[in-house]
């Protein structure tokens, strides 16, 4: 699988989000997952289930090393001393010493931008992340994070329904990966008529092929959420498709307006 690699961050492509499974749905999950050859698992402290993901850990035969580990920081704990807990939590949780990166889940209205990079950078140093990003940051702030330390990722919602050129753009200016969530629209696109017929000519589904367009992108990753070992194979699967220029015309020309998640604390996406 093909790797993205910055600021001493090597991470696969194609990762296995993991929004919304707890218990042992999520572990079940992750540990079929890494079976299969996934090596990008994708938590948060607010997602409620990094114990879950710690016992997966724990009982797969793949070893540490070779799996790529995020998890992010919510934004009501961005001070220092917030943070330094934050993380010291989620270890203890996932039962390990390191996270891969570590993220700034959303930004906060009236955070210390330069205090909450200085936060990140510390746990870097520490060693109890390889890598350090944000999630959720429009092209003006992320600007402002670049300047203050060293940010492997950017974390945001990205589709074929929903345009990112100006982040994008921003994005490959300083060397920062894009991690695409809801790479599949949180399941619009079964029936989407101009997608059908792409994944008809490649005998495919129309999830596959959104999924393949994003993973086609340079430093692009992407993490689809899959519980089941069907869906968690099917985006293994989608690696094999090529895409042709015509067909990547057609999702050009696709509306890039949908936003799946919209909470009330979101970020003014266009700054």
């Amino acid at each position: 699988m093909d790797r993205i690699t910055t600021q001493g961050m090597s991470m696969p492509k194609l990762g296995l989000g993991t929004w919304r499974m707890k218990g042992d749905e999520c572990r079940d999950a992750v540990e079929m997952a890494l079976s299969l050859g996934y090596r990008h698992i994708d938590t948060a402290e607010m997602y409620g289930n990094e114990d879950a993901i710690g016992a997966a850990l724990a009982r797969t035969a793949v070893a540490r090393a070779d799996i790529h580990l995020t998890s992010k920081v919510w934004w009501d704990h961005l001070t220092p001393d917030a943070m330094a807990q934050a993380i010291d939590a989620s270890l203890g949780r996932l039962g390990t010493d390191y996270v891969d990166l570590y993220l700034v889940h959303w930004p906060a209205a009236d955070m210390d931008l330069p205090q909450v990079m200085a936060s990140l950078l510390k746990v870097k140093e520490s060693g109890k992340a390889r890598a350090i990003g944000v999630a959720n940051f429009p092209s003006a702030m992320l600007e402002q994070a670049v300047k203050l330390a060293p940010v492997a990722a950017n974390q945001v919602e990205y589709h074929v329904l929903l345009g990112q050129d100006k982040l994008l753009a921003a994005q490959h200016a300083a060397g920062v990966a894009l991690t695409a969530y809801c790479p599949l629209a949180q399941g619009r696109l079964a029936d989407h008529a101009a997608l059908k017929d792409i994944a008809a000519k490649h005998q495919a589904s129309p999830a596959q092929v959104a999924l393949k367009w994003l993973l086609d992108q340079d430093n692009v990753a992407a993490i689809p959420k899959a519980g089941r070992r069907e869906s968690q194979q099917a985006n293994l699967d989608a690696l094999s498709i090529t895409l042709d220029d015509a067909d990547r015309a057609t999702i050009a020309a696709l509306p890039k307006t949908e936003r799946c998640v919209q909470p009330a604390f979101a970020p003014a996406w266009d700054a």
